[in-house]
This record gives C-alpha cells, sequence and structure tokens, in this order.
C-alpha cells in the first residue's frame, strides 16, 4: 500500500486534486468529510461539542450550526485546542478503519488540511502540498464560498504557513492558474504514484544511471524528509539517522541520489528492519551498488574486514531514488560515512579533488546503457580514490578530534 498525504490551506484546491486523483484509481480518505460524519447528529462527537461550546452551536433541526462553531472556536488558540482535542481522536479513528479496509496494492490519499500543522508528514510515502496565494485564496473564499472576509483571514492565519507547508511538501502543486491547468500535471503524478506502488508490491527499487547533477539547495530538505521518514519506521531500533555522502555536502555536483545511513546495535537488528523498510518503500537490495568505498583500514587502525559489512535497502519512488545503508554503530563503515561527510563540508579543496575523481567515473560509464552495469563500472573508477583520501581525512579526524557524536 502507498500512503500520501494530500494537504494545502484553505481555498488552495485540495479537493480538485483529490477528485482527480480518486477518478484514476487512488482509494480517497477525506478529513473533512470523516470530519463531518463524526459530527452528525446523534453522534457521540455532536454531544461532545455542545457540552463543550454551548447549545448554541446547533441548529433547530439537531444538525451543528457550522458558523456558530467556528465563531467560537476560531477566536483563540486555546478554543482551538479544546475543539481539536474533541474531533481529532474521532477523526483518527474512523480514518485508521477505512485505510485497513483499502486493498494491499491501493493508493490511498489522505486529504487532511491540518496534516503539516500535526507533524505527520512521516506517516507517509509521500507528502503533496496544494498551493495558492493568500490573496487568492481569500478572494476565492469570499466569491465562491460565501464566507466573510475577515473569517477567511482568520481561518488562513489559523493554519500553518506557506513557508511551512514548503519545507514539508516532496511534492508541490501550485494551483494558481485557470480551471482544468492543473489536470496534466496532476495525471503525471499518478504516473509517479501508480509505478511507486507497483514498486514496493514488487519489491523493485529506482535505480538510474551515474550521471552527475549540478548541487540542489533542496537536497538538504529532501534527506531531512526522509530521515523523519525513516526514523518514524524504525522507531527505537535506530540509534541514529543521517543524510551521508554527496547530497549531504552542500554546493558538491552528484547523482542526484540521496544517501542515507541508518546506524543500529547489531546486524540483526538491522536485518528485522527488513520487512518494515520494505513496506514503507524501502526494499532490500542483495547485491550492493552504491557507493560502499572500503579503504584499506578502518578509522583509528587496522580493522577485520568484516565490520563493514552492513545491510543496504533503495526507495521504489521513481521520482526520489534514494540509499539507505544500515550500520553497526562503531563499525568503521559507519564512522567513515559520517566523517567523510563531514570531511568534504570542512574542505573545498578535497570537495574539488573528489569531483574530478566522479566526474572521470561518470564519462567512463557513460557508455553503459543498463543501470547497474553503469554503476558498477562507476564504481570502479571511483573508489581506488578513497584509499588515499582515507588517510588525508584520518589526518583531519585526528587534528580536529572530530568524533560521530560531533556530526
Amino acid at each position: 500500500m502507498l500512503r500520501i498525504g494530500l494537504t494545502g490551506g484553505i481555498g488552495a484546491g485540495k479537493s480538485t486534486v483529490s477528485r482527480i486523483l480518486g477518478d484514476l484509481g487512488a482509494v480517497v480518505v477525506d478529513a473533512d468529510l470523516i470530519a463531518r460524519e463524526v459530527v452528525e447528529p446523534g453522534t457521540p462527537g455532536l454531544a461532545a461539542l455542545a457540552d463543550e461550546f454551548g447549545p448554541e452551536i446547533l441548529l433547530p433541526d439537531g444538525q451543528l450550526d457550522r458558523a456558530a462553531l467556528a465563531t467560537k472556536a476560531f477566536g483563540d488558540d486555546a478554543a482551538r485546542g479544546r475543539l481539536n482535542g474533541i474531533l481529532h481522536p474521532l477523526i483518527g479513528a474512523r480514518t485508521a478503519a477505512l485505510v485497513e479496509a483499502a486493498p494491499a496494492d491501493s493508493v490511498v490519499l489522505q486529504d487532511i488540511p491540518l496534516l503539516v500543522e500535526g507533524r505527520m508528514g512521516a506517516m507517509f510515502n509521500l507528502v503533496v502540498v496544494v498551493h495558492v496565494d493568500e490573496a487568492e485564496r481569500v478572494r476565492r473564499l469570499v466569491e465562491l464560498r460565501g464566507m466573510g472576509e475577515g473569517d477567511a483571514r482568520a481561518r488562513i492565519a489559523a493554519q500553518a504557513t506557506d513557508d511551512q507547508r514548503r519545507a514539508a511538501a516532496d511534492v508541490w502543486l501550485d494551483n494558481s492558474g485557470p480551471p482544468d491547468s492543473l489536470d496534466p500535471v496532476v495525471k503525471a503524478l499518478w504516473d509517479r504514484l501508480r509505478t511507486y506502488a507497483d514498486n514496493i508490491a514488487n519489491s523493485v527499487v529506482a535505480r538510474g544511471l551515474p550521471v552527475l547533477v549540478d548541487a540542489d539547495p533542496d537536497w538538504a530538505d529532501q534527506g531531512r524528509r526522509l530521515v523523519e521518514r525513516l526514523r518514524f519506521v524504525c522507531a527505537g531500533d535506530a540509534l541514529r539517522i543521517d543524510h551521508v555522502g554527496s547530497t549531504a555536502v552542500p554546493g558538491l555536483a552528484a547523482k542526484d541520489v540521496i544517501d542515507l545511513q541508518i546506524t543500529v546495535t547489531s546486524l540483526d537488528v538491522a536485518d528485522a528492519l527488513a520487512d518494515r523498510l520494505a513496506q514503507a518503500g524501502f526494499p532490500r537490495v542483495d547485491a550492493v551498488t552504491a557507493d560502499d568505498p572500503k579503504p584499506a583500514y578502518g578509522i583509528g587502525g587496522e580493522a577485520d574486514p568484516t565490520l563493514w559489512d552492513k545491510r543496504f535497502h533503495a526507495s521504489a519512488d521513481p521520482g526520489r531514488p534514494a540509499n539507505v545503508h544500515i550500520r553497526v554503530d562503531g563499525w568503521p563503515g559507519q564512522r567513515f560515512a559520517l566523517a567523510f561527510r563531514d570531511w568534504l563540508r570542512a574542505n573545498e579543496a578535497e570537495q574539488a579533488d573528489y569531483l574530478t575523481i566522479k566526474r572521470t567515473a561518470a564519462a567512463s560509464a557513460a557508455d553503459e546503457s543498463d543501470a547497474a552495469a553503469a554503476i558498477e563500472r562507476y564504481l570502479e573508477v571511483k573508489t581506488p580514490w578513497f584509499d588515499g583520501a582515507a588517510g588525508r581525512m584520518e589526518q583531519w579526524v585526528e587534528d580536529t578530534g572530530w568524533t560521530p557524536d560531533a556530526s
């Protein structure tokens, strides 16, 4: 199952995106519809609201007077907190039941207005944010929904900012254009989601040719979101999770692949995580075809070669390739990944030297059309460089007193 979180500010057009994806085959779980369902007449939810905010929030026929409730509940943070305290558990329970009932191979789209405010992003394989600037949202709420301008602005102010939503977004959909302009964009997104879901079902990972691209300033946020997602999946079984590799070094050109390292207490723990990671969109890969240098020694002296062992997973998302290295705390490979990243961050000359060998390796692999063969050729050219670089890095570690805890 692929779980997608859909959100955006009030008036941004989430329902349009939800409708298109639902028509294409997604199982839509709409938090707004559920929120209405749990406060129908006769429900415990409506009774609890009337007890908390008074009988004046009820219409003569017993229905909820939403305007009256909004006046009371959106006036201050304390009132809004009491409202959420009543509704969120009821909405959560109903949502869980609907998700559980969805087919195992489906794309489940959860439309959640307060996803960012609730810090729920890590629960999903991807978070999609629908965006429209505030002035246009106010216009739509006033002209199309008949809402008072003051009420519209109060509701917008009570929600997350655009910057907060952008930080949470794996996919950013700008819905500022004319009607139907978003249709082809959402249909292209559906192709990605359907492929992603199929890859999870079949334990297929997304691999590409080793092509270097210019540094992307968004890599840091992408890495952060993936770290948060992995932390949610691993729970207490991970000692730490880090964004490592070239995409974790600001300004360094790299393959557009995010490398992540999960640190565990033993390889038995790594093996126990395999099914959870696969279900979360990171199937295990038996053959290691990712950057995995093994210098001739371990940091701090000679080391048993088996201490470089690890488990390796990769992302099934065709839109965001990622490698997940699971290594044991204190073993040479685990320490090397952290030290190498920090050493490059601290030394622009070493970054330049590393980039030169990466470009040579990429050029050597360019004639290979098969991704696995190209990556193997890329590593054949690049890996020997690490034996010399490791010595320089080790000297830096000694001179600076670097430790993994300082990362």
